[in-house]
């Protein structure tokens, strides 16, 4: 087991769900109730990661955030920021990625919740804030935790984004993805196993919690 790989991993996956679940909530609630006509379009951005390949994801975040290029140059002339090859630029490129996987599972948690509940909610005087904490987000716990659940699994086996970012990068950008491809290369297969493994363990894990979370929903049909 590579314990270096393991831990950026480990950091990166926690990073990112703490980044995406303030942004996932507020974005899934509002395209579960918004009434606009324009809502499809949001939704097949969202979805677009879910269908390209990462590595054609990653070109062309690559050549975005680059140096070379006017954001990248721009971070690193005005900020000293530099994304490319960095954890700084895999968070960024992560949270871009697992978008729909935390998105997803909480638009649907939310827009299972009655219209009728916001509507007595109001009528008893509660601003649509207290509303929201008192009532909706108690009701959308399901769709919080197989939304972390989920992005934390994907982010701890994906790869081409991983690779065309961040690079391999020992204690920085090297993830357990690409410490399992480089032990493939060197054709050492009992450290790639096991790597393999935990990574397999940990996506069951995720999908337990989801389908746990799913059965114990207070608002679904029994």
């Amino acid at each position: 087991m590579d314990w270096q790989a393991a831990r950026v991993s480990l950091l990166l996956a926690v990073c990112t769900a703490a980044v995406l679940l303030p942004l996932g909530v507020w974005l899934a609630r509002w395209l579960a109730i918004t009434p606009w006509r324009g809502r499809p379009v949001v939704e097949a951005l969202l979805t677009l990661p879910l269908l390209l390949p990462p590595t054609v994801i990653g070109f062309y975040l690559l050549i975005t955030l680059g140096q070379g290029s006017p954001v990248g140059g721009w971070l690193a002339a005005h900020l000293q920021l530099r994304l490319v090859f960095s954890f700084e630029g895999l968070l960024l490129s992560s949270v871009l990625v697992n978008l729909p996987f935390m998105v997803q599972p909480l638009q649907r948690a939310f827009a299972a919740i009655p219209g009728s509940l916001r509507e007595a909610a109001w009528v008893c005087g509660l601003s649509n804030w207290r509303a929201f904490w008192k009532i909706e987000l108690p009701l959308a716990w399901p769709g919080v935790l197989a939304g972390v659940a989920l992005t934390m699994a994907h982010t701890l086996g994906e790869f081409g984004v991983v690779l065309m970012v961040g690079g391999s990068i020992g204690g920085e950008t090297k993830t357990l993805s690409i410490a399992i491809y480089d032990r493939v290369q060197a054709f050492d297969m009992a450290a790639a196993h096991i790597m393999a493994l935990a990574l397999v363990a940990c996506s069951l894990l995720a999908l337990v919690f989801v389908f746990a979370a799913d059965k114990a929903n207070p608002l679904q049909e029994r």
